[in-house]
């Protein structure tokens, strides 16, 4: 099956708690439709660059799945229905990495970047 990788951006108005729920909510839906979620990570409250529906902040959540297109196609569906999900991205991917996502890794662990000037 096909590897994707999903970042949903949720309303800042809701708690950390019920974020986590969407995210288990979410991975329900598409294992009932023959798929599987691989990995998930909540990112928490971010900045946004921009305002989206007012909101200037929002619950970011990461996840990684091994699924059909139509299993993911429902699932993206039912994203854009829901009224706490503000933005969705859905990327298929060749082969998921190993270990925590770039946004979860620590400064130090993301590797010597250039010096500055």
């Amino acid at each position: 099956m096909p590897l994707y990788e999903h970042v949903m951006i949720a309303r800042q108005d809701i708690s950390g708690t019920q974020a986590e729920g969407l995210i288990a909510h979410f991975g329900t839906v598409l294992a009932d439709n023959g798929g599987t979620v691989v990995d998930t990570e909540y990112w928490g409250v971010k900045s946004m660059a921009y305002k989206i529906n007012k909101n200037r902040k929002g619950h970011y959540a990461y996840l990684r799945t091994d699924a059909p297109a139509p299993a993911v196609q429902e699932m993206e569906r039912l994203m854009h229905l829901h009224d706490d999900v503000m933005r969705v991205l859905t990327v298929k991917v060749d082969a998921h990495e190993q270990g925590p996502s770039v946004q979860m890794q620590k400064r130090d662990d993301r590797g010597a970047r250039r010096e500055h000037r």
